[in-house]
């Protein structure tokens, strides 16, 4: 593996997690309402998805901006209140859309990495 190969594999994932990052914190709210700090810390967990506040709380001002979430402030018994973020009924109808899109979708990249596909020669 050379120098670069490691910025390209960083480019790859951050494109990835890009693309599904929306979701995955629809999903984590599916539940139960959850705090900034603890989707975080749920997204680190996962390894492939860490990712920073810097991109967490915008994305949470986003889906509260396109009503996908709704916010409420609940005291804390370890320090100041917390904003709770909870799925809405038009959160829960995206995330649902996402849910039976995903397959189809992982299907078809999976299909395109694992199969060699023969050169359909110089289309230059």
């Amino acid at each position: 593996m050379g120098p670069d190969d490691s910025s390209k594999q960083a480019r790859a994932a951050a494109q990835l997690r890009k693309g599904v990052l929306e979701y995955c914190v629809l999903a984590l709210m599916r539940d139960r309402p959850r705090y900034g700090v603890e989707l975080l810390q749920a997204l680190e967990e996962s390894g492939a998805l860490a990712t920073s506040q810097g991109t967490v709380y915008p994305l949470l001002s986003r889906l509260r901006r396109d009503d996908l979430v709704t916010t409420t402030w609940q005291e804390s018994a370890s320090g100041p209140p917390r904003r709770y973020y909870a799925l809405t009924d038009s959160g829960r109808a995206a995330l649902d859309e996402f849910t039976r899109v995903w397959p189809g979708f992982r299907d078809a990249v999976d299909t395109f990495l694992a199969t060699p596909h023969p050169s359909t020669g110089d289309l230059a």
